[in-house]
């Protein structure tokens, strides 16, 4: 039976809610729905990053101190709105919701002390809009021994087996951090995160120019990358790791690119995270025959080009150029998900996630 779902995502780079509405039974996906974006105000963004600080030392999942409440208050009203607002520009009835699938905003992952931390009160979010909503997609498989992350492979395969193209194919996100789904045919299914996504360019342009993001990579394009600097962060004992493995926003943040240029410093960084992504090709079975990206980063021209440049002979095209969503691939992949996990049907796979056993998860909560 087909569902009818929306998926919410507030991803590591803080910048807002990406909606999506997708009709699936959770194995084929019958068809994508409108999608929307609230973003987060300059305020909301200070409060979620003081948040992100703050949650370093949490205890347990559940605890709320300090600014967390704040953050969470904030989270899920943003969520609230977003939904509401998408219902409306697009004249949907709640009735004609079957389930919203709700993420949540990370704020810490450090799952080798069995810890997931997505804040938002999911309870109250499905009374604001009066519809069922699953969330804690990833507890589960935590719990279990899994890396909890990342989760969205088992969405990318149902939009490769579209494409009917031969593999191995990989589609990376680059969010806040990037991660890689390893598609070749219907049985093999490999996860990881590869390295930094967005937060660590990000931060920088914030810190030395005020500006959110390089947008379109223009910074990045006047600058020279520092590739003895690249290769000595490549050292880091992560990259060698084979999958599944993944990492919290922050496990690179300590890296000081010292006195370098902006320009210089964004062309690093923005190296950095695409020399991270092709150090992936040795750990995996096969070299992949194509690459698709997604993300915020699909639109930043200096990263696609420096992925071409690492990745070549193979094919790396922009997920939009396929009729796909960059931008809400991971809002349609939780309403996905949120169709698997009420059909009982797995979230994640040791070779995504390192998890013993395929695993469902996330709780449903009511109006």
């Amino acid at each position: 039976m087909m569902l009818t779902t929306i998926g919410l995502m507030s991803g590591t780079s803080l910048d807002g809610v990406d909606v999506a509405l997708i009709e699936t039974d959770g194995k084929r996906i019958q068809a994508f729905g409108p999608s929307g974006y609230r973003p987060y105000t300059e305020r909301e963004r200070g409060v979620l990053r003081q948040a992100l600080a703050e949650a370093v030392d949490l205890p347990e999942r559940d605890a709320r101190p300090g600014v967390l409440a704040e953050a969470e208050r904030i989270v899920t009203l943003a969520h609230a709105e977003a939904v509401s607002s998408f219902r409306a520009q697009n004249r949907i009835a709640c009735e004609d919701i079957d389930i919203v699938g709700f993420h949540g905003q990370t704020v810490l992952h450090r799952p080798d002390r069995g810890l997931t931390v997505q804040i938002g009160d999911a309870a109250a979010l499905a009374k604001a809009i009066h519809i069922p909503v699953m969330y804690d997609f990833r507890a589960a498989d935590v719990a279990a021994g899994g890396q909890g992350a990342p989760f969205v492979p088992v969405y990318h395969r149902a939009l490769a087996q579209s494409l009917q193209r031969e593999g191995p194919i990989v589609v990376v996100n680059i969010g806040g951090v990037s991660n890689i789904s390893y598609i070749d045919g219907n049985d093999a299914l490999i996860a990881c995160d590869t390295g930094p996504g967005n937060a660590l360019l990000d931060d920088f342009m914030s810190r030395v120019t005020g500006q959110r993001f390089d947008g379109e990579g223009r910074m990045a394009a006047e600058g020279v990358a520092d590739a003895a600097w690249v290769a000595r962060a490549l050292e880091l004992e992560f990259f060698a790791c084979p999958p599944p493995k993944s990492l919290d926003r922050n496990d690179f943040g300590r890296l000081d690119l010292g006195e370098m240029a902006p320009a210089d410093g964004a062309a690093t960084l923005t190296a950095f995270t695409a020399a991270a992504i092709a150090r992936i090709v040795p750990l995996l079975p096969k070299t992949p025959k194509s690459w698709i990206v997604a993300g915020g980063g699909a639109r930043n021209h200096t990263m696609i080009r420096m992925l071409r440049e690492r990745l070549q002979p193979a094919s790396v095209e922009a997920a939009d150029s396929l009729g796909w969503s960059s931008d809400a691939m991971e809002a349609q992949a939780f309403g996905f998900l949120a169709a698997r996990g009420m059909k009982g049907l797995p979230l994640s796979y040791p070779a995504t996630t390192g998890v013993p056993m395929p695993m469902t998860g996330g709780m449903i909560v009511r109006p």
